[in-house]
Formats: structure tokens, sequence, C-alpha cells
């Protein structure tokens, strides 16, 4: 196939996107896919059928000519079946046995590229063999950071660096911080590749300054392409019910409480939320969802009576919740999170304070670059890890009512007014560099 060219006479780039097996992961790639097909590019997004399957519902049908999922199969291992083709509900003993599976559908993946003959590969880090298939039959490959700047500069310190002192002390982490970010598992990741250059999901009016210090200190070029926001849409009828309760509350009233795809809380932390949420005396939508297999009956899993002396102040759900919907309703005031990147992006985008409850990875650092920025207040573990209902229902109340709140909501809505107003002109460069890379590279004409 060769490169298209449109009725305005502008190259069609054919564009292959390869994201890691994760929700986290998927999210952003194909909010960057979109973006692009906006500007006339044609995406195949490339995973496993249990992930497109997930996905699928979330792409408009706008995006039906220009935004085509591609099925990656991977080999069938026993402990391994399709269904656990993704790290959605995997048991953690299976990570590794995934991340080999992957591997070893190179073969499957190199077919996939021989196939559609697209002009440019955009990989996650996580799979950075991705490159070497790719540049194997002559096709420019560029790799897509699904965090931020501030978290990747502090990566490579810990990686490469790990006598150097981290110039940006505000987004230290603590010594138990560090070893549960795993950052060996980057080592190789990192800045390998011949390409030189790299997309990221951020944006300078976040980031300036460590977009700038990353571009220095591994001498590559750095891209942003904006936040990883999704569309604040649902067509889920239990969505709506959640939407009409939570438009029955005050302006600012109401705080939403989800960690994540993959993150579940100990049964110690689900209790002092449960009697933070509880003392705070404010209203709340709570995701409290629990890993496969280990699924419990909301009564159970909560304080005894919890659900009934909260009564209609809360909602505690244990699926899903159209988060981006949530964020985006004028009740909505704050949002307790674990401040994975995508989660604390959309908060921040669509202008709602942060209480951060960081758990592992690169959670920690993200929220301590929010507290910096100012759009968030974090909840401090003790010295045993343990956080406490106390300091949770003072901080919610001082959120959601007090002056903190009011301090909070006016910086993070400036903030995410400039974000609006640059993120046409970003993704516009990103997607100009992506067009003058493939032509170097003599791809498209």
């Amino acid at each position: 196939m060769e490169t298209e060219v449109t009725e305005h006479g502008s190259t069609t780039l054919r564009v292959l996107m390869f994201p890691w097996l994760a929700y986290g992961h998927i999210s952003p790639f194909l909010n960057v896919a979109k973006k692009l097909a906006d500007r006339g590019f044609l995406i195949y997004l490339c995973s496993t059928p249990i992930n497109l399957k997930s996905i699928n519902k979330k792409i408009p049908e706008k995006y039906s000519d220009s935004v085509h999922l591609i099925e990656l199969h991977l080999p069938e291992l026993p402990e391994l079946p399709p269904h656990y083709h993704t790290t959605n509900g995997l048991p953690l003993h299976l990570n590794p046995t995934l991340h080999e599976a992957l591997k070893m559908s190179k073969p499957n993946f190199s077919k996939i590229l021989q196939n559609l003959k697209p002009d440019l590969v955009i990989y996650d880090m996580m799979q950075q063999w991705a490159e070497h298939v790719a540049n194997e039959q002559n096709i420019p490959a560029v790799k897509l950071i699904t965090f931020g700047a501030a978290v990747f500069s502090y990566l490579f310190y810990l990686v490469k660096k790990p006598e150097a002192v981290f110039p940006f002390p505000a987004i230290n982490l603590k010594k138990i911080e560090q070893v549960k970010m795993s950052a060996k598992d980057f080592e190789d990741r990192l800045v390998d590749g011949n390409m030189q250059t790299m997309l990221m999901c951020t944006s300078r009016t976040i980031e300036a300054k460590y977009i700038d210090h990353c571009t220095k200190l591994i001498n590559w070029k750095v891209v942003p392409v904006g936040p990883p926001v999704q569309d604040p849409i649902t067509n889920d009828a239990d969505d709506v019910e959640l939407i009409y309760w939570l438009g029955t509350k005050n302006e600012n009233s109401t705080v939403f409480v989800s960690f994540g795809s993959e993150y579940f809380l100990s049964k110690e932390d689900r209790t002092e939320i449960a009697f933070g949420l509880e003392l705070s005396n404010v209203n709340f939508i709570w995701v409290a969802r629990f890993p496969k297999g280990e699924e419990q009956n909301l009564e159970d899993a909560l304080p005894k009576g919890f659900l009934e002396r909260i009564g209609d102040r809360g909602r505690v759900l244990d699926k899903f919740a159209p988060q981006p919907r949530i964020l985006n309703h004028p009740s909505t005031g704050g949002f307790i999170s674990h401040c994975g990147w995508n989660s604390v992006m959309e908060s921040v985008d669509f202008g709602v304070p942060i209480i951060a409850m960081p758990i592992h990875y690169d959670q920690p650092s993200n929220a301590r670059l929010i507290v910096e920025l100012g759009v968030a207040v974090e909840i401090i573990r003790d010295d045993d890890e343990k956080i406490h209902r106390e300091e949770i229902a003072e901080t919610l109340k001082d959120v959601i009512t007090g002056k903190t709140g009011e301090t909070l909501r006016g910086k993070v809505r400036n903030i995410s007014k400039n974000l609006k107003s640059i993120r046409g002109e970003e993704m516009d460069a990103a997607a100009e560099m992506l067009i003058q890379l493939c032509k170097n590279n003599n791809k498209c004409k």
C-alpha cells in the first residue's frame, strides 16, 4: 500500500499505534489516535482482542473511517488464556508471563506490519522491541510515553544517575516509594532507540521546566501531545441514574473517589477511607472495586452499617464509573485519587482539585507534582504506611467547603483554561514533526 494523498493535496500518513496491554496505556494511545485522525492521519490501533473489545465503544462513529482496530494474537500458554491477554484483572504473579507472551508475538506483529505497510509505528516504551521489528521493514518508529516529564526525569536519575541529586526536590520520593517505583524495570527502555525523538502525554502548561530538563538530560527531542483526557460521554443506562443523582447536589459539594482500573485498596485503607467519608459529612461517589476472583459484597467489604448511615449522601459502586463525565459535572468539587497520570490529567483538565492518595509506581511523584502546581493536597502516610480517617475527613471538609478548596479550585481552573488554549497548537506541532520524520525516512513524499 502506498501513502495516500488527500483531496487537498496533503499527505495521509498511515500510522500503526502499539500500546502496552493495560487500559492506562491504551487510553492515552487512543486519545492521541483521535487527535491524529482529526489532522488527517489514518490510524491502526493494535492490541489483543480482549483489550480492543473494551475500547471499541469509546471510538465515536466519526472515526469509523480513520481509526481501525487491529487484533494481535498472543501465543496460547496454559497459564495465560485469552481473557488474561490484558493487565485488567490479571493476577500479579502472571504479569511477567504476559510480558513474555507479548514478546513471543513478535512474528505476528511483524506480519501485521508486512500486511498494512504503515508509514510509521508509534509504540509503547514497555515493548521497546517493536521499534526493532519496524526498522527491519524500513519503517520508522517513535515511542509515546504515557506518563509525564517529571516522572521520566526522576526515573532517569534513579536508573542512570543514582549518585546524582535530583534537582527538583518538590517531587522527591521516600526510600520505600523509590522501591515501589520498580525503576530497574525501565533500565533498557528509557532512551533506547534510533529515532532520538519521543512523544509524551503532557503539556508545557503543566510541565515546562520538566520537559526542558528532560530534553537536556537525555539529549532527545521531547514532543508534548497534551494530556490524555477522555471525552465526557456515556451511553450506559446505569450512568444516567448516577448523573441524575449527582445533579441533585449543590455545586462543588461532591467528591469523586476512585483508584483507577488496576489498583485496589487494602482492607485497612478501605476502612479508613469509609470512616473518613462518613466523618467528613460531604457528598461522594466512591468506586470501590476488587480484583477478579476476589469480588465481595459491598456490605461485607465496608464497615458494618456504613451504607445505611450515609444514606443518600453517597453512592458506592463496585464497577467502572463514567469518570470524565463525573469530573466534568458542576456538582463535583474534588477527586480522591491514586494519582495515576491519566486520572491526574483528567482532573486538571476538567478543573477539579485533587486529594492525592498515591499507592505506588509513578503515583507519589505525580502527587508531589500536582501539589507543587497548587492544584492538590496529599494525604501523607505515616511511618507504617498507614492513612488515618481523621486526616481524610478534615482534608475533605477543607477542600469541599473550606478556604483551601477555594484556592485550589481557582488555581486548577486557571491551569485548565491555559491547557485548553494551547492544546491544538501542541498537537499540530507533534503532527508536523511526525510528517517530517517520515519525509526524512523517505516514507512519504
